[in-house]
C-alpha cells in the first residue's frame, strides 16, 4: 500500500461528497420516510439522539467515510497501474461498483435480514452506499 499515491483533497472532496450525498438521499422528501417506517420507527418517534451521543454517531460518520474513501483510492490506484490508461473516471467508477457488488451490498444484506428490516430498508442503504462508492471511484480515478 502505497499512501504516498493517495490525494488528499480528492479524498476530502469524497467525504463532502458523502455527506451531501447522505443528506439529499435520506432527506424527508426522498427516501428517509420509507427508510424510518421500514425500521420500526414511527411518524411520532424523533430522529437522532441528544448530545454527546449524537456528536459521535456524526463524528463516526465523517471517520468512517474518510477510511471508505482512503482506502477506494488505493484501489483506484492498484486498479489504474494494471491498465495502459492508468486510473480515470471511468475505471474509478468500476472499482466503486465492483466494492459495493462484492464487498457491501452482501454484507449489508445479510445484517439487514437478520436484523429484520427486510429488503426495502437493504435497498435504501445499499443504494446510497452504491452512489457513495461510485461517485468516490469517479472523484479519485479522475483526480489525479
Amino acid at each position: 500500500m502505497d499512501f504516498s499515491s493517495i490525494n488528499w483533497l480528492a479524498v476530502v472532496a469524497c467525504v463532502v461528497v458523502s455527506m451531501i450525498s447522505g443528506a439529499v438521499w435520506y432527506n424527508p422528501k426522498t427516501f428517509f420516510p420509507a427508510w424510518w417506517k421500514g425500521i420500526g420507527k414511527s411518524e411520532s418517534d424523533v430522529p437522532g439522539m441528544a448530545g454527546a451521543a449524537m456528536g459521535m454517531t456524526w463524528a463516526l460518520t465523517v471517520l468512517s467515510s474518510f477510511i471508505q474513501a482512503v482506502f477506494m483510492s488505493l484501489m483506484v490506484t492498484a486498479l489504474g497501474s494494471m491498465t495502459t490508461g492508468g486510473a480515470t473516471l471511468g475505471s474509478g467508477a468500476m472499482v466503486g461498483l465492483l466494492l459495493w457488488l462484492g464487498i457491501i451490498a452482501p454484507t449489508s444484506l445479510v445484517n439487514k435480514l437478520f436484523a429484520g428490516h427486510g429488503l426495502k430498508v437493504w435497498a435504501i442503504e445499499a443504494g446510497n452506499h452504491l452512489l457513495n462508492f461510485v461517485l468516490f471511484g469517479v472523484i479519485l480515478g479522475a483526480w489525479r
